[in-house]
């Protein structure tokens, strides 16, 4: 049997945790999984209520996969027992996951660096900033790098764990666990996570100048002009902003303008051409393009998905 242990620290985000139980738990196979629960303590603290962990993290010394449950403050100290166990677990070959802000964890434990990571998309600007060696993607559902993988938060933790069935057992017997689930094996989107960011941390000292491009995303600036509106030289500028965002100005005004794109598809009947123009997109072809590459698909797929209506381009073939 394939041991499978799941890390509840306190602050476990309770649908992360049972993920993984009911997906690989409800699994009927001759050489199937054994699913444990491993708590930080004998009693860990969620939101909504207590859970009594049968198993604690040394309980996890003989695991084949270990996953860590998202906590809900991703902002706190990693338990130093929790970054030993996923180390321990990497180092003797074990396959470890995060779902969601789990994704700390294997971060803190070094189990990141160099590699391509996601979690929550309300974590991710955190998770870069934070570890600059990981390079954060918080567009796609999940993210496999062989023996570590991350996903996104909530549903997306489905995702990878009916991934990971796959990959052990294969598309048979993953299409039976996604039908258990009531889910489909194989979502839509080109595994795009469909959200939208926050505004900028305000915990930081571009925080104005982060607001000041978000409401200026029409607009056709330059990083230059920026770097002056910042009092600092390009260079320092640069740096400074990939120190406290994770990322450059250009990808950040590009994620921003698809986010704000993202938001008046679901809220306006707007024309693709219109939302182009009004997020900043030279052309309304170069924001169809960088739109499907972020999200994953068109912007009339996303309307269609999240506003309950066709794109006005639609029948002209624009899409």
């Amino acid at each position: 049997m394939h041991a499978v242990a799941v890390l509840a620290l306190h602050g476990v985000i309770a649908f992360d945790l049972t993920i993984p139980c009911e997906t690989f738990g409800r699994l009927s196979l001759p050489d199937g999984y054994r699913v444990r629960v491993c708590g930080e303590g004998p009693e860990v603290r969620s939101s909504a209520f207590t859970i009594r962990a049968p198993w604690t993290l040394a309980d996890t010394a003989d695991a084949d996969t270990v996953i860590v449950a998202g906590v809900e403050d991703p902002s706190l100290p990693v338990p130093d027992a929790a970054i030993e166990v996923v180390r321990a677990a990497a180092a003797r070959g074990a396959r470890v996951a995060s779902i969601c802000t789990g994704a700390f964890v294997l971060a803190a434990a070094g189990l990141l660096d160099g590699r391509r990571a996601t979690t929550h998309w309300r974590a991710a600007q955190l998770l870069a900033a934070r570890y600059p060696q990981i390079t954060v993607d918080a567009n796609v559902l999940f993210v496999d790098e062989g023996s570590v993988l991350t996903s996104a938060g909530a549903s997306a933790g489905l995702d990878l764990c009916l991934h990971m069935v796959r990959c052990d057992h294969g598309q048979a017997v993953a299409a039976d666990a996604a039908r258990l689930a009531v889910a489909p094996l194989d979502r839509a989107g080109g595994q795009a996570q469909f959200i939208r960011q926050d505004r900028p941390c305000p915990g930081t000292s571009l925080a104005p100048l982060l607001d000041w491009m978000a409401e200026n995303l029409a607009s056709d600036v330059t990083v230059a002009e920026i770097a002056q509106r910042s009092g600092m030289s390009v260079r320092t500028f640069n740096r400074r902003f990939r120190e406290q965002t994770g990322t450059s100005p250009i990808q950040w005004l590009l994620d921003a303008r698809v986010r704000r794109a993202q938001e008046l598809l679901e809220t306006t009947r707007q024309s693709v051409a219109a939302i182009a123009a009004a997020t900043g997109f030279e052309a309304p072809a170069s924001f169809r393009a960088r739109f499907r590459r972020t999200v994953g698909v068109s912007p009339a797929g996303y309307r269609q998905a999240f506003a309950g209506r066709r794109d006005e381009d639609a029948p002209t073939g624009s899409p």
